[in-house]
């Protein structure tokens, strides 16, 4: 279905921005697969080494952030063609609008300077005029502004919304529909708009290198069908196998509320669903439809992208989330342990367990945790702190894992997120959940003597405050009586005889620094 392209290894690198994101992290393998040699942007270059693809031998990663301008010239520096595939869907974020004023800025002075001969940005549909026009549609226009008015010419792709295994809008619906047989909904559920299949969108984008003729233009892509949201829910349903939904829309609920409800029961957050939610309110259809006889390829319907989607996830292969490039990067003592550098003191805690047998066996029921297979251990508790975070408006467990035994660096698990990995020796998790200080939990193997292998259970926490403080030691007793259950369940689920503990021990391992 894909197009058919191979890049001359003569030709400058493509410079991808956004390369851990849900588009970007799909398009650089398909870019290195047709022969391009790619130069991609990350804050955190281990998320993308730890790709299938992450030690390509045409891949180059710079570490950098795109509102750091100097770091975004040298990335750029030398490349070709470059995608811009950066902007915020947080609504939390009170100045998203000008971060991505910035960092579009930034992106103009990096191609300046940089010699770079085209930008290719993924925008989005709507109405400029349009009254109802959403703030974060409003800002997708002003970038496509600011990245016009620079030297560099600048090809724009406007999209509704993306339906992929893994994209915050096919999630929404999916959970919708599966979750709810009738449904009280917002008016906009029948407002026109025509989704594209993640697969289209990447053919687009790379289909744009090839041919001359999308230089300097703005086009608008889409798949073949014009559907309401209502018709999505239903097509939905057909493909999963479910009963017509039953569907009343009603005047009272806005964008905003519409966020809430959908916070409670899909993994999507409000802060992400507030902006789909308002996107969806007004008309995103395709007005524009020259890039059918430019970049020719064959458009999936709306059911034919659910169907791939749905088997993408029975299959377990969902190359990535909605999530992927979402939170925060880790404090500083995180990855240096320097507890006077963070302003503060980390309180922590080990606990051990030794079992006969050997690290991988560990390692492998380890790696497995969260997600579908729960904490091994005091289930009801686990749901309970997940059902609490996600009411204060945190991640809870709802966001799963993207795989149930993969797991890579940047890797949301629940409400934790994966920031250091070392196949059959550590894992270390920062939690995303809301709470007053920053926490760690980390797993380490160690291989004794005489087939025996320990398992090591640590958790360290930066309280904020005294609040913090209160947290943490209240949490104490539950800790021990938690992390000492989960070491147990961990040798029970894998058979392992326990040869010492589940006891308290010391921290004597320091995080690793990386400064």
């Amino acid at each position: 279905m894909g197009l058919s392209v191979m890049a001359s290894v003569s030709n400058p690198p493509v410079f991808v921005t956004g390369g851990t994101g849900y588009v970007g992290g799909r398009l650089i393998p398909r870019l290195l697969d047709a022969g391009y040699r790619v130069q991609a942007l990350a804050r955190s270059p281990e998320r993308l080494r730890c790709r299938p693809w992450g030690r390509h031998p045409k891949l180059t990663i710079a570490a950098g952030d795109a509102l750091d301008r100097k770091a975004l010239v040298r990335a750029a520096a030398g490349c070709g063609s470059a995608f811009y595939l950066i902007h915020s869907m947080n609504a939390q974020k009170g100045h998203y609008a000008d971060a991505d004023r910035r960092a579009a800025a930034n992106m103009v002075e990096a191609g300046h300077l940089g010699g770079l001969e085209r930008i290719i940005y993924l925008g989005g549909l709507g109405a400029r005029e349009h009254e109802a026009l959403s703030p974060h549609l409003k800002s997708r226009h002003e970038v496509e502004d600011i990245l016009t008015n620079g030297p560099v010419p600048v090809t724009i792709l406007r999209a509704a919304m993306i339906l992929g295994s893994g994209s915050a809008s096919f999630e929404m619906l999916r959970y919708l529909a599966d979750r709810l047989p009738v449904m009280v909904t917002p008016r906009w559920v029948r407002t026109p708009c025509q989704p594209i299949a993640i697969g289209n969108v990447l053919d687009y984008l790379i289909g744009c290198l090839t041919e001359p003729g999308t230089t300097g233009q703005t086009f608008d892509i889409g798949g073949p069908d014009v559907l309401t949201y209502q018709d999505l829910i239903q097509t939905y349903a057909r493909v999963a196998g479910l009963r017509p939904r039953i569907i009343i829309p009603v005047p009272v609920l806005t964008p905003w509320l519409s966020a809430k409800w959908v916070h409670l029961i899909t993994p999507v957050p409000a802060s992400i669903a507030q902006p789909l939610a308002e996107g969806l309110a007004i008309p995103v259809t395709c007005q524009d439809r020259r890039i059918l006889d430019l970049v020719p390829i064959r458009r999936m319907s709306a059911m034919e992208a659910i169907q791939t989607a749905l088997a993408r996830i029975r299959q377990e292969q969902v190359e990535t989330c909605w999530f992927d490039g979402g939170g925060r990067l880790p404090p500083e003592w995180t990855t240096c342990g320097d507890a006077e550098y963070a302003g503060g003191t980390v309180m922590g805690g080990a606990h051990r367990i030794v079992l006969a047998g050997d690290e991988q066996t560990v390692w492998r029921a380890v790696t497995r945790i969260g997600g579908r297979e729960g904490w091994y251990f005091a289930q009801l508790l686990w749901h309970i702190r997940g059902a609490m975070d996600r009411l204060v408006g945190g991640p809870g467990l709802r966001r799963g894992r993207r795989h149930p035994t993969d797991l890579r660096v940047g890797d949301g698990l629940d409400f934790w997120r994966v920031i250091a990995l070392e196949p059959n020796r550590r894992l270390l998790l920062l939690a995303e959940m809301k709470a007053p200080g920053d926490a760690l939990l980390e797993f380490v193997i160690t291989p004794q003597t005489a087939g025996r292998v320990e398992l090591k259970m640590v958790s360290r926490f930066l309280p904020r405050g005294l609040g913090g403080i209160l947290y943490w030691y209240a949490l104490l007793p539950t800790h021990q009586w938690l992390f000492e259950g989960m070491l147990r369940a961990v040798a029970a689920r894998i058979g392992m005889k326990v040869v010492r503990g589940p006891e308290k021990t010391s921290i004597r391992e320091p995080l690793v620094c990386r400064r």
